[in-house]
């Protein structure tokens, strides 16, 4: 473990060298854990650890998988504790590379294990009897995006189910605060990204846990789909907006590498959707009648279309649905309403 006062600098030398970074002392008491996603190129979670009077307090545990958990285990053990101290864990949303080690976390721990209300409310939905009208709904709802068939029915490697009862401890609401006695950090509803994306601010400490909400590099993904919210890039550029309202301090991200400017960031984000917008706007002017799944092929992506796994075109086409959606509610474009639903540039009440 080392400390550093250099924000981000170790971290951004691993993130470059494709290595794991250490475990940092962040500020005293707050330790940054670097827990591995096996076969992802995101390559690992950041999991935050909180010194209490106590034990331990975690913000996202980790994927569920035996070298994250050995991970997380061996983290902790670099901080002087261990993982039968921890009493607390936050989740910033029900991604399984966030939230899959919490009921392990919890069994092992008796953890109390505190979420969003939004994201308690969908745990029912990732229990083991919910398997068959889940993948149902995906494929009625890719096969309506006109996604091709060899991506409608892959197998859905990335569908993590949990423990029949696994539930919430502390359901949290934006603007509470976290029951961390030492610590002041008040929870921010930052929807998008999942409906209860959960930000957490730490003003005494100048920190900003943004969990997928803000990274350094790149965009979360933005998708429409079942247990989606009906507009999500429409509410993850509310979020972003109302992020730049927080004070302008140091962000402790979930992937990546830590950095400061909050403003600017927030301001990036926006700006990127907002050329995202007009590249899809492009595509439908130049393409009209197109499927959400053909406009997905004809607008640029940090790599080749034709080098994704399903699992990344799933993400791609739900992202480019997105943006749709919010240029159909702004009335740029329209949809026939037919399955699969095929867009054209909406025709101003003038030229009718």
């Amino acid at each position: 473990m080392i400390i550093t006062e250099d924000i981000g600098i170790v971290q951004r030398e691993a993130w470059a060298a494709n290595r794991l970074p250490p475990v940092e002392e962040v500020r005293p008491g707050l330790w940054s854990i670097p827990v591995p996603m096996p076969h992802n190129p995101l390559r690992y979670v950041l999991c935050y650890v909180l010194a209490l009077d106590t034990g331990l307090a975690l913000i996202d545990p980790g994927m569920d998988t035996e070298e994250s958990w050995q991970a997380l285990v061996d983290g902790i053990a670099s901080t002087g504790h261990h993982i039968t101290d921890v009493r607390y864990a936050a989740i910033t949303h029900l991604h399984p590379d966030h939230f899959g080690l919490a009921p392990r976390l919890r069994e092992t721990t008796g953890a109390a294990i505190a979420m969003h209300t939004a994201e308690a409310t969908a745990l029912g939905h990732f229990a083991p009897d919910d398997v068959a009208a889940d993948v149902e709904a995906w494929r009625v709802d890719l096969t309506d995006l006109g996604a091709p068939v060899e991506v409608v029915e892959a197998p859905r490697f990335d569908l993590v189910r949990f423990p029949p009862g696994t539930s919430a401890d502390v359901v949290l609401e934006g603007g509470d605060r976290l029951d961390l006695p030492g610590w002041n950090i008040e929870a921010v509803w930052t929807p998008g990204h999942t409906p209860g994306h959960l930000a957490f601010v730490d003003r005494d400490n100048d920190l900003l846990f943004s969990g997928d909400h803000m990274l350094p590099r790149i965009s979360p993904n933005i998708s429409s789909g079942p247990g989606e919210l009906d507009s999500p890039l429409h509410r993850y550029l509310l979020s972003l907006h109302a992020t730049t309202a927080l004070p302008d301090c140091e962000v402790l991200p979930a992937h990546e590498y830590r950095f400061r400017g909050v403003t600017d960031r927030a301001r990036e984000l926006m700006g990127h959707h907002d050329d995202r917008l007009e590249e899809i706007r492009c595509a439908v002017d130049a393409h009209p009648e197109s499927t959400a799944w053909e406009l997905t092929t004809r607008i640029t992506w940090s790599r080749p279309i034709g080098a994704m796994d399903p699992r990344l075109l799933r993400l791609a086409v739900r992202e480019t649905q997105a943006h749709l959606i919010v240029l159909a509610d702004r009335n740029v474009i329209l949809s026939d309403g037919g399955t699969p639903s095929r867009w054209s540039l909406a025709i101003p009440v003038a030229d009718q």
